[in-house]
This record gives structure tokens, C-alpha cells and sequence, in this order.
């Protein structure tokens, strides 16, 4: 029997970074008429730099789960 999947909220700093980068989304989906070209450039590294940490977040926690399921 598959062991069940983990509840999504349960990696608050995975959830935390989810909603850091929709807000700069949102944000640049809001502001981007207004925004200079070097504001955007730096608005859109910032958001690059925030989804490269949630990949990697999110890649490490299989991991994570199972190598805490064999020393069980």
C-alpha cells in the first residue's frame, strides 16, 4: 500500500516561499507598465532568485521523506 502523500501546508517554508513568489508575480503583473527597465530586470531576478529556491526546496523534500522513512 503507497504510504499517503504529505499534506502540502505541511512544509511551511516550501508554503512561505510559494506565496513570496506569487506576490512578486503579482506584482509585476501589476506594475509592469510603471516599472523602468532596470526596476523589471531587477523585479524579475528577484522572482528567478525566489522560484530557484523553491525548486530546490521543493526537488530536496522527496529526499528528505524518504530517507526518514528507512530509518524507521
Amino acid at each position: 500500500m503507497p504510504a499517503p502523500k504529505p499534506d502540502r501546508r505541511s512544509n511551511l517554508v516550501l508554503r512561505a516561499l510559494i506565496d513570496d513568489m506569487l506576490e512578486r508575480v503579482r506584482m509585476l503583473n501589476r506594475e509592469t507598465v510603471s516599472l523602468s527597465d532596470k526596476e523589471r530586470a531587477t523585479a524579475e531576478a528577484d522572482l528567478e532568485g525566489v522560484m530557484a529556491r523553491v525548486r530546490r526546496l521543493a526537488a530536496d523534500r522527496p529526499a528528505q521523506l524518504q530517507s526518514s522513512g528507512k530509518n524507521q
